[in-house]
């Protein structure tokens, strides 16, 4: 639990840290000096100089200002805490996009109370677009202006715009049920990683659905979306914050509708 005089601080934090890591990944995006290898055995699953040295800063500025509190990150093992906080961050969500020179790539900062994620960000550098939800308010910060941001209305699948990473998401079976709920909306999109969440808490789409995630990916866009009014779960409807299959959704009737398909999924 976070204590409402521990709130102000602990956003100030957040920001540094997402300050932080901003510098560190411009100062290699679209540069000669990017070189990516393969973490996988089994595929490609990139990982950058970038992604290693954010997340070490991060892990740093949490270390000095927080000490007690645990970390989840992608690129490092989980540090364990004693406050019942953890700060769960993937330095560069979209690392494909990132080494690829695509802007869509995010930074993401959870922080977990023990039941939910109660503050996310996801940070754009170079678009130089952030947005966090932090104990029930949502915001969109860009260089000139600061917005409260909110999910929009949009009950029905056949008005909804849907979103997903990859046309051939996760396995036979989740794609099947992707496609099954992608038939009945009004348009569907591909492709922009971590900031097809902030445009669902913005209130420009209306759905994401994702498979095969893991907890870095999704508290710090679960955070933001929450405080933006909208609903994040597993294909069952159950807590979606420790990753999997994840729908997300502005409107609550709308999530019942995508939910109802895709929880027939084997």
């Amino acid at each position: 639990m976070v204590l409402e005089n521990e709130q102000k601080d602990i956003i100030a934090i957040a920001h540094k840290m997402a300050d932080t890591a901003r510098e560190i990944s411009l100062k290699y995006f679209r540069t000669p000096a990017l070189k990516a290898s393969n973490k996988s055995d089994d595929g490609f699953d990139p990982v950058t100089i970038a992604d290693r040295e954010a997340e070490q800063a991060i892990r740093e500025i949490i270390a000095k200002n927080r000490p007690n509190d645990a970390i989840i990150g992608e690129e490092f093992p989980n540090s364990p805490g004693t406050s019942g906080l953890t700060w769960v961050i993937d330095p560069i969500d979209g690392t494909r996009a990132f080494i690829s020179g695509i802007p869509t790539w995010g930074v993401l900062i959870g922080l977990d109370d023990g039941t939910k994620p109660v503050l996310g960000i996801v940070d754009q550098p170079y678009i130089g677009e952030r947005f966090i939800g932090a104990f029930g308010h949502a915001e969109l910060i860009t260089k000139t202006t600061t917005q409260t941001i909110k999910t929009r209305n949009c009950s029905t699948l056949a008005d909804a715009t849907l979103m997903t990473t990859f046309p051939e998401i996760g396995s036979k079976a989740e794609r099947m049920g992707f496609e099954a709920v992608s038939t009945k909306v009004k348009l569907t999109r591909y492709g922009l990683d971590c900031y097809a969440y902030a445009l669902l808490a913005m209130g420009q789409i209306d759905l994401v659905i994702e498979a095969g995630l893991n907890a870095y990916d999704i508290h710090g866009p679960q955070g933001v979306i929450e405080a933006a009014g909208g609903i994040v779960t597993n294909w069952q409807g159950e807590p979606g914050h420790m990753g999997g299959r994840i729908l997300a959704a502005g409107d609550a009737d709308l999530h019942a509708q995508a939910l109802e398909i895709l929880s027939k999924a084997p």
